[in-house]
């Protein structure tokens, strides 16, 4: 537990995702740990390079007593760090040392492992948390990001093929690779209270505004407003498109006539296509799902 006031947290898991970002993740490890010892009463490093193992490491942690999950890695660790926290009702920081950080991003820490620690390691010397909301896929996985399906998850399964180059510019190389192959697909959207039936290029969920390195898809998505904002691109041509990609790292895609925003507690997405949705730039499964925002179903040190 913690205590504010400067008191520290009582035990800790630092769960170190070493071949995050092309090996940052080990290669500043023990900077991390030199920062976060120091403000915790105990601190257990463990490092997987499965999600099997990670997994497991924080099932054992759990089992002596737990009090906050430190994740040192990408968006891929920190999502497995979700799932472990928000099942198990302890707390999550986040350390990014991945490509994307989106979700660091969106908590607002500095996007390099140090300068993250230091951040992480004051708030928890200072007993700072907040609850945010997740999505949760109806009988399925949680994520704090965004979820996605149609063509920025295909950008999303060549990306994950991809070695070369790093960080931004490879969503960059394969959002152009994907115009080629660009295809449309029906779809609905149904909120309940609103329902969208059309032909479709994409269609984007978020909990938080980022995905892809930092472009702002639900640019008015809120982690503790109770809602999930949805971001829907029409039959869009490869054309249109190209003059939508400049406004993405804006958020101003939204105001193009065949874009269609959304916000709801539920969602349903449909029909049955080969749509494979990804959330937190993990791999989900195909369409039809059903999504929902839990409030305040996690804990954040930040």
């Amino acid at each position: 537990m913690v205590f504010s006031g400067g008191s520290t947290v009582v035990r800790a898991a630092l769960a170190v995702h070493p071949g995050s970002g092309h090996g940052a993740a080990a290669r500043a490890v023990d900077a991390v740990v030199a920062r976060i010892r120091p403000v915790v009463d105990d601190l257990a490093v463990v490092c997987a390079d499965t999600v099997a193992q990670s997994r497991a490491l924080m099932e054992r942690a759990k089992d002596s007593g737990l009090d906050v999950v430190v994740v040192l890695g990408g968006d891929g660790s920190a999502h497995q760090g979700v799932q472990f926290c928000a099942d198990n009702d302890v707390a999550l920081a986040v350390v990014p040392a991945g490509t994307g950080n989106d979700f660091a991003r969106a908590l607002g820490l500095p996007g390099e492992p140090v300068p993250a620690a230091e951040v992480v390691a004051q708030a928890l010397a200072e007993g700072r948390r907040r609850r945010i909301d997740l999505g949760r896929l109806d009988g399925g996985p949680w994520f704090a990001s965004v979820l996605c399906a149609g063509f920025d998850s295909a950008v999303n399964e060549r990306v994950n093929r991809m070695r070369w180059p790093p960080g931004r510019r490879r969503y960059d190389l394969a959002i152009v690779a994907e115009l080629a192959a660009l295809r449309h697909r029906p779809l609905v959207v149904d909120t309940g209270d609103e329902r969208l039936e059309l032909v479709a290029t994409m269609v984007a969920v978020g909990n938080t505004p980022y995905y892809g390195g930092g472009i702002p898809v639900c640019p008015a998505a809120a982690p503790a407003d109770g809602l999930l904002e949805i971001t829907v691109v029409g039959e869009a041509s490869r054309i249109d498109l190209l003059r939508i990609l400049p406004t993405l790292r804006t958020g101003d895609h939204v105001r193009h006539p065949f874009v269609h925003t959304l916000r709801a507690r539920r969602v349903e997405l449909g029909p049955p296509n080969d749509w494979i949705a990804y959330a937190d730039g993990e791999r989900l499964g195909p369409l039809p799902i059903t999504i929902d925002c839990v409030p305040g179903a996690l804990t954040v040190v930040c």
